[in-house]
């Protein structure tokens, strides 16, 4: 590799960590604090809300990747060409194509990142992410048992546990049920168990009392027991089990959609092939993303002015490239033999970024030339 390429290759992957660290943060605690507000309000401890937002970490680096490496070539051809250096190098014989070559090793790069991403880690992390969510869900101790709090999992229906012991003993119970419309019912009880039976949850209340209040006439009934069990299964309801969603499935599956898959999934094969293929799409934007940032750039040549309708045109560009994607995925999903309609993106991107290349390569290509004056 040529000098030159080396050092444009080195500013582009500073500032692409650089970019890329920064977009992550913002997506990440933004993901962060939606998982804060939900896992602690259900009574999750910190290693869990940890887990939550480590395991969401692939999919916020699939949307920053691409934007980081478009950011990054924005700024070094912007700085390369605001210091001249650019300018330098056209004039010792370099073409804006010779020029673009390590900015194609740096999307080469991005791309293999990206592929790993979209084919390994977002599957898998997201996969596994669904399956701690469903832990979750069938979680009673999380969702309920919670000490010196009020809780309310369904409407109507009112929770209090004083203190919990290491042995698991439920002291000081309170659970005041006014789903019914009729009548409003609240259990008492000095200490409590939970049993799990025949796929159920109960709660053995013991040494308690019962007082159901009637409310067409006002009139109190009170019922001592010393032992009764509340199934508080129908409390929460059971978590419905569903087969994968199709981003948990491996890119190799959705190659092959069978029909077990498509049942699975509730997908057809036209979305499921369109989905295997968008993968491969999404790895080749973030080559595009780098390479056309840096194409719009070379537009015009040097100017003391800057390049801000370059950095402007690139933006519109990038947007009429995820405009494109849209919309070659929406054909693909309709017809599994227009799979080939989802990298519509990448060839959109990479026409783009030869005309803009071509044009660099010739300033004054599209310029009006002057009327020649002179003897017919």
């Amino acid at each position: 590799m040529a000098r030159f390429d080396r050092y444009m290759l080195s500013q582009l992957m500073v500032l692409f960590g650089f970019f890329s660290l920064v977009l992550v943060l913002i997506y990440w605690i933004n993901r962060a604090v939606s998982l804060f507000d939900q896992l602690i309000a259900d009574g999750q401890s910190a290693t869990v809300f940890l887990e939550f937002t480590a395991l969401s970490l692939p999919s916020v680096m699939r949307l920053a990747l691409p934007l980081a490496a478009f950011a990054s070539a924005i700024y070094v051809t912007n700085r390369m060409a605001t210091e001249a250096e650019l300018t330098v190098v056209q004039a010792t014989g370099y073409s804006p194509f010779r020029l673009a070559r390590p900015v194609l090793y740096f999307g080469l790069i991005v791309a293999l990142m990206m592929s790993i991403l979209m084919h390994f880690l977002v599957p898998m992390s997201s996969a596994r992410l669904a399956e701690r969510e469903a832990d979750l869900s069938r979680n009673i101790t999380a969702r309920l048992l919670t000490e010196g709090q009020f809780l309310e999992p369904v409407d109507g229906l009112t929770f209090y546990i004083r203190n919990i012991t290491p042995a698991g003993e439920l002291l000081d119970i309170f659970l005041s049920d006014n789903r019914g419309g009729e009548e409003q019912i609240t259990y008492t009880a000095s200490k409590a168990f939970l049993v799990r039976e025949n796929d159920t949850t109960q709660l053995v209340m013991i040494d308690g009392m019962v007082q159901t209040l009637r409310t067409s006439d006002q009139r109190l009934f009170t019922t001592s027991f010393d032992d009764f069990a509340f199934n508080i299964s129908n409390i929460i309801g059971e978590p419905s089990v569903r087969g994968r969603r199709p981003s948990h499935v491996p890119t190799w599956e959705l190659l092959r959609p069978t029909q077990a898959l498509q049942d699975e999934t509730r997908n057809s094969a036209a979305q499921l092939l369109a989905r295997a293929h968008d993968r491969f799409s999404q790895s080749i934007l973030g080559a595009v993303a780098a390479m056309l940032g840096f194409s719009a750039l070379m537009v015009g040549g040097y100017s003391r002015f800057g390049v801000w309708k370059q950095i402007i045109g690139a933006i519109f560009l990038i947007i009429v490239v995820k405009a494109v994607e849209t919309y070659g995925l929406r054909i693909a999903r309709s017809d599994p033999q227009l799979w080939m309609v989802a990298y519509l993106q990448g060839v959109v991107g990479f026409v783009m970024i030869w005309g803009l290349l071509f044009w660099a390569s010739r300033p004054y290509l599209f310029k009006r030339r002057a009327k020649e004056v002179g003897a017919p």
